[in-house]
């Protein structure tokens, strides 16, 4: 997957400049193809042993890997992100196939739209939800860190669709930065935010069925007990480390399992090349939402 550049700044705010004609012609509005790099799944309901992304259990695949404004006759349009350093309003439309705003969404894990906005370099991460006008304009607040390269991704499913549909671009927020390289080695495969600590256990698999097993404790390797949070007990995304990486958007097979080691949770992949991932996990421990990255290896 290759990030976008589009964007020019106006009083402090970044809108969305049209995609250039080499980037629309790699970006089809027809279905995508089976995408092996990007799941999305829901909690495994009581007594299944597999999981399917949005719309497979009719046999469909989700449209759209976030590198793209369009897909599948649907378009992010009207993008603006605040500038860097204070909170402020993020702003965009999705357009369907006529030019007319989209207004019914299925929910997805409790929310009609999730909106991922993430650095460039993989840096800086928010998950956010945004609220929608009468007339289809999303808005949301948002502090970003620092300015650079934003990437920009919603992730939906139309009322009455069989298919999530996914749209993104990347935005320059105007001001001086350095990009940084993303944490590799095996320190990187452990993070925490001062509360919980989140480790990698092993490695990803290339696999149409495979597993990844994170632990989750306090900063005293003691296991925690985790709450809910958008239906789940843990909420995980991630991006491949590189200008191709994938986009990555999982949920926990089964229920957390308290060990010696810490809180395990193991979530179904369909990893097809291997690599790094750079992963942003959520968790809510006591009521309140943590956030912890971590680089996992697909083997």
């Amino acid at each position: 997957m290759t990030l976008r550049r589009s964007g020019s700044a106006r009083a402090g705010t970044v809108a969305l400049a049209l995609v250039c004609a080499t980037a629309l012609a790699a970006c089809s509005t027809e279905p995508a193809p089976a995408e092996t790099e990007r799941i999305v799944l829901s909690p495994l309901p009581e007594g299944e042993d597999h999981v399917h992304a949005p719309g497979q259990e009719h046999g469909g695949t989700p449209v759209g890997d976030g590198t793209c404004a369009e897909a599948g006759g649907y378009r992010l349009a009207d993008v603006t992100l605040p500038a860097a350093g204070a909170p402020g309003e993020m702003s965009f439309r999705v357009l369907d196939d006529r030019g007319e705003p989209l207004t019914s969404y299925t929910p997805e894990q409790t929310k009609e739209l999730h909106l991922y906005v993430v650095r460039a370099d993989l840096a800086s991460f928010r998950h956010l939800h945004p609220t929608r006008d009468d007339d289809g304009t999303w808005r949301a607040r948002i502090d970003l860190d620092t300015p650079g390269e934003w990437r920009v991704v919603a992730e939906l499913t139309p009322e009455g669709a069989a298919q999530a549909v996914v749209l993104g671009s990347t935005l320059r927020v105007p001001g001086e930065w350095t990009p940084v390289p993303a944490p590799r080695g095996p320190q990187a495969r452990v993070g925490d935010d001062g509360v919980v600590k989140v480790r990698v256990d092993g490695t990803g698999e290339v696999s149409g069925n495979g597993r990844l097993r994170l632990l989750v404790t306090d900063t005293d390797d003691r296991p925690l007990t985790l709450g809910s949070y958008l239906g789940a007990s843990a909420h995980l995304t991630g991006f491949g480390i590189g200008p191709d990486g994938g986009f990555v958007h999982v949920h926990p097979f089964g229920s957390p399992e308290v060990t010696d080691e810490g809180t395990a949770l193991t979530f179904h992949t369909t990893f097809t090349t291997p690599g790094d991932l750079r992963l942003f996990v959520q968790v809510r421990v006591a009521g309140l939402l943590h956030q912890v990255a971590v680089t996992a290896t697909v083997a």
